[in-house]
């Protein structure tokens, strides 16, 4: 099978934003911490080229349609933010979001800590 099409692990800086937004987001989003360990990234790419990337659980079907944020921040400069939101669906680590605000949408995920949402 071509690597192209195949999940691949998360990377330490995707893993330590990850870790960071369930460490700071929402008070359920602790409980998905342990998926992390299991956590692959699909070959999926947002057709817009923002660095949003989708999740499989290994050993798991991937997660049903639908968005449940477990944690929404903000990114970038003061001046044109954008936000992150990391999600879940079905009980299973979906994918992280980069949107745009005021630019944009990012084009690399960004460094942990974020900002909040005010």
């Amino acid at each position: 099978m071509n690597s192209t099409f195949a999940n691949r692990a998360l990377t330490a800086s995707e893993r330590a934003l990850a870790t960071w937004m369930l460490e700071n987001g929402a008070e359920e989003a602790r409980s998905y911490l342990a998926q992390l360990d299991e956590v692959e990234v699909t070959p999926w790419r947002c057709p817009c080229g923002c660095a949003s990337i989708n999740f499989q659980v290994k050993g798991h079907p991937l997660a049903p349609p639908g968005v449940h944020v477990l944690g929404d921040f903000l990114c970038g400069p003061v001046g044109q933010p954008a936000g992150a939101f990391i999600y879940e669906s079905g009980g299973l680590l979906s994918g992280l979001e980069v949107y745009s605000l005021a630019s944009d949408a990012p084009l690399v995920l960004p460094d942990a800590p974020l900002r909040p949402m005010a």
